[in-house]
């Protein structure tokens, strides 16, 4: 078994484009952003939590927490270049970045994650987490599939069902074939996140907006493995209304 030092780090922009200031949003008295950093707080395998922000307002916030918090630039393109924008002050092996707009997330997936990067040899590029979808899941397109290799690396992301099943009817795809969903979190060999301002402008990444397509297309390596951890991811208004009712229920 691989002996790695592990350190998380939460990206947290303010203004996200579809539900604005969605990570202060209030979920059962405390902020969204509140939620993922306790969730974090209870991975085993991680030595140390980071979160990175563009907002004086949520730098703030964590402060009065007791957090570690970094101010990034408001221009960084992804939650992975505002932390390689702090990657110098990171004294890990593996970087795992986990979404701030995931309030019920586990530290048991995380934990996951980082026991799949310490089982692993070669050591993986990037890994991350997949679950097996259903029928109303697949034509969502706030919602990423994934294809994988027969060794459970990734072939493509997409927000489009994928693959597509030709001569049978859509209501029928989920009996045919398994799709795959993918969650946002990812596990980073450190080198890789070294090499970020090398990779080359992704087309894929432009498109679909994905911020994985960049590594994938650059020909890195993405291992996908299995879990039955499944976080709600808020992205809407309705997913934020979700998350309020299921804390209170």
């Amino acid at each position: 078994m691989n002996s790695l030092k592990t350190i998380i780090v939460i990206p947290a922009r303010l203004e996200s484009s579809r539900l604005p200031q969605k990570v202060l949003a209030d979920i059962a008295g405390k902020p969204m952003l509140w939620h993922v950093y306790q969730s974090c707080l209870q991975v085993t395998k991680a030595s140390e939590i980071h979160i990175v922000t563009d907002s004086e307002l949520i730098a703030q916030a964590v402060k009065e927490w007791g957090g570690t918090v970094w101010l990034t630039d408001p221009h960084c393109a992804s939650g992975t270049e505002r932390i390689v924008a702090i990657l110098d002050q990171l004294d890990g092996d593996v970087i795992v970045n986990v979404q701030a707009d995931q309030p019920f997330i586990q530290g048991a997936l995380i934990d996951q994650l980082i026991e799949i990067f310490e089982q692993s040899t070669p050591l993986p590029d990037i890994v991350t987490p997949i679950y097996p979808l259903n029928q109303e899941k697949i034509f969502d397109p706030n919602l990423v599939k994934v294809t994988r290799r027969h060794d459970d690396y990734a072939l493509y992301f997409s927000r489009q069902p994928i693959p597509y099943v030709r001569d049978i009817p859509t209501e029928q795809w989920v009996t045919s074939t398994v799709f795959w969903g993918h969650i946002g979190i990812y596990g980073y060999r450190r080198t890789v996140l070294e090499q970020y301002y090398l990779l080359p402008p992704s087309p894929l990444e432009a498109a679909e907006k994905l911020e994985q397509l960049r590594f994938l297309q650059a020909g890195k390596s993405i291992l996908t493995f299995i879990t039955n951890h499944i976080p709600l991811s808020v992205d809407t208004a309705a997913d934020l209304e979700q998350a309020r009712s299921l804390i209170i229920g």
